[in-house]
């Protein structure tokens, strides 16, 4: 059990080694401390005089993926602030989890001031969302793919490796006792309600990663946010995509972008 969870938290091998060979673009790096960790930031633009646009990236990714928006996000005349998780990229530390990607973010965006808008990718939506509820200041937020179920990944991952269901459950208390948090609290139907401002929730329908249906439960009880579909782009192509930035980008500048999701006792979910 103890491998497991180990393994649990931290990142594939190699990713680290792909985030240092990707493109950076003009962006200025720094590195600040956030809770003993060295945090390699990135920042396109100037945050200081510029509305900016804050990016969490996902699990064994990197801040640098935001990239493919950077220009399009500059015309409009927003800055960009991304940053390598600890036990990702540049960053320090071996090892990471949904709370501690929460964290991080709600620290940058703490010493960043409020931010126009925060992008999350995977794991980032999560905790994109997480942070929102938690006090995270941003007028907008898009989650590209986002992660909903902590539990359910947790048990995702039991079956990949082998681990036993009382085993999981161990595995599920350990982490539980030792970050002082309860993996049920940090799913989407208890913290969405929570975020009181718009979100776009961009999903595709054939992502084998993280399912579209984890997508549509944030726009499900997110009262204030729509759910824009997608086929064929999978888990990663989908933060890549030009039709996806321009949906994005609209998106900031006020217009409804994709459908909004509803639910009642006697409808699990739907379309308004």
């Amino acid at each position: 059990m103890q491998r497991a969870a180990q393994l649990f938290c931290t990142p594939l091998p190699g990713s680290r080694e792909r985030a240092r060979r990707a493109p950076r673009g003009n962006a200025r790096e720094s590195r600040i401390e956030i809770g003993g960790t060295s945090i390699v930031r990135y920042v396109w633009g100037d945050p200081l005089h510029q509305p900016y646009v804050l990016f969490a990236h996902g699990w064994s990714s990197h801040g640098a993926r935001i990239l493919p928006w950077v220009e399009p996000l500059g015309r409009a005349g927003y800055a960009v602030v991304a940053f390598d998780q600890a036990g990702h990229g540049d960053s320090g530390g071996r090892q990471s989890t949904l709370p501690d990607f929460t964290n991080v973010l709600l620290e940058v965006g703490r010493r960043h001031g409020a931010a126009a808008a925060v992008i999350g990718h995977s794991l980032g939506g999560a905790a994109a969302a997480l942070a929102l509820a938690g006090g995270l200041q941003a007028e907008r937020a898009i989650l590209v793919a986002p992660a909903a179920d902590p539990v359910d990944a947790t048990h995702r991952f039991a079956g990949v490796v082998g681990l036993a269901g009382y085993l999981c459950q161990r595995m599920f208390e350990m982490f539980e006792a030792r970050m002082g948090i309860r993996f049920d609290d940090q799913q989407a139907h208890r913290q969405a309600p929570w975020i009181g401002r718009p979100g776009l929730i961009v999903h595709d329908l054939e992502d084998r990663e993280v399912p579209w249906a984890e997508g549509e439960r944030w726009a499900r009880h997110w009262p204030d946010s729509r759910l824009l579909s997608t086929r064929g782009l999978g888990h990663n192509r989908i933060l890549d995509d030009p039709a996806v930035i321009a949906a994005g980008m609209r998106f900031l500048q006020g217009q409804d972008i994709g459908e909004r999701v509803v639910s009642s006792p006697n409808l699990p979910f739907g379309l308004a």
